[in-house]
């Protein structure tokens, strides 16, 4: 097949949705399927055999932190000049719309995969109006597509609540040998922990973002002189959390990617994730290969992943004394080991090999269900015909 992938977002950029359409990439080329992504031109034209294509970018005046694509014609010329077999459209919500359109009027075979909950962000924003209209305006691109993916069970439910169609979930993965325990390293946990390696360390993984409710973490740091924190990445929250988490013992690392972020992980005793908006969190994968406990705040996508007083400690959102009594339990020397073997043996059982197979079942599952409303559009047209 000849797939072109529509994604706002890919690389150099670092976040989930990239993590896992690099292991599609790699697992549809070994296959020896020609990809092309059309993406937010920031300077990449190629990946493992895939050709970048890239279209125009523009910074949002509220969020000026990246660069995103609007809708343009651009996508249409690019789709007419690679004609491929089937369009995938991930996250559709800029660019994507111009990806949904387009495939949908040239008659393409279309799938649409939802990996960002837009919805519960604008909570996050104060922006409690336009959660209607934006729950209208997703299910509306979705509903164009012949089969739709998010990445949990919970996403899952939710979505076909609001009347998405054909909706199945591509599962989790993780990369189970560049995470791993053994890359636990002294110099690292000295970074991290400023020098205060005796300290419990917490790491916190992803982008600093309103949603993500980083500042939860703080009360932790202001009950326990033991306790240090590590956040790891960046984002427009950043200066405000810089100011937040002052005179605290946190560490603000910036990005960190490959050999750093596996250190990262590794060198620290748990993943602390108060955000409760994921639609899945592959951090919490990341953590649990390199053989940490993950101490979550409960929501439909954690409690998928993590299962508590097994893998990690679950408290409940919003409650302060709930997420200290988690972290205090980790002063049980046989339990923290205990979560620590169970985190790693659970996370061996989701290497990237299964997603990446399943993608390319989805894409054979999307032509049959394409050629089936074409058949179904056909014998209605001659129905009218005859009448």
């Amino acid at each position: 097949m000849k797939i072109a992938i529509i994604t706002e977002t890919f690389l150099p950029s670092t976040d989930g949705v990239v993590t896992r359409l690099k292991e599609a990439i790699k697992h549809l080329r070994e296959q020896e399927h020609e990809v092309v992504v059309i993406a937010p031109d920031l300077g990449v034209t190629e990946y493992e055999g895939a050709i970048v294509e890239g279209v125009k970018t523009t910074t949002m005046p509220f969020y000026r932190y990246r660069e995103f694509s609007m809708p343009q014609k651009r996508v249409k010329k690019l789709l007419l000049k690679h004609d491929p077999d089937l369009v995938h459209v991930v996250n559709p919500a800029l660019v994507g719309v111009s990806g949904v359109y387009h495939a949908s009027k040239l008659n393409y075979p279309l799938i649409a995969s939802y990996h960002t909950h837009v919805p519960k962000y604008l909570e996050y924003y104060r922006l409690y109006p336009f959660v209607p209209i934006v729950w209208w305006y997703f299910r509306k691109l979705h509903n164009y597509a012949d089969l739709n993916l998010c990445t949990s069970k919970a996403i899952q439910g939710e979505l076909q609540d609001k009347r998405f169609h054909n909706v199945h979930v591509w599962d989790r993965g993780v990369a189970i040998d560049h995470y791993h325990p053994d890359h636990k390293n002294a110099s690292m946990r000295e970074r991290l922990s400023a020098g205060e390696t005796d300290n419990k360390l917490l790491v916190f993984v992803g982008r600093l973002a309103p949603e993500k409710e980083i500042h939860k973490i703080k009360p932790l740091l202001e009950q326990r002189d033991d306790l240090s924190l590590a956040i790891v990445g960046d984002g427009p929250e950043k200066e405000a959390l810089e100011k937040t988490f002052a005179g605290t013992k946190t560490v603000f690392t910036g990005l960190l990617h490959g050999d750093e972020l596996a250190q990262a992980f590794a060198s620290s005793d748990a993943l602390i994730f108060p955000s409760v908006t994921e639609t899945l969190g592959l951090v919490i994968l990341e953590s649990m290969a390199s053989g940490l406990p993950v101490i979550a705040a409960k929501s439909g996508p954690t409690m998928e992943q993590v299962e508590d007083g097994k893998t990690g400690l679950l408290f409940e959102n919003e409650n302060t004394e709930s997420m200290i009594d988690a972290i205090n339990r980790l002063e049980d020397v046989e339990l923290y080991e205990k979560l620590s073997s169970n985190a790693r043996k659970e996370a061996e059982n989701f290497s990237w090999q299964k997603p990446s197979e399943q993608i390319l079942d989805y894409y054979y599952k999307t032509l049959e269900v394409y050629q089936e409303n074409q058949a179904k559009s056909s014998k209605k047209s001659k129905v009218k015909v005859t009448e």
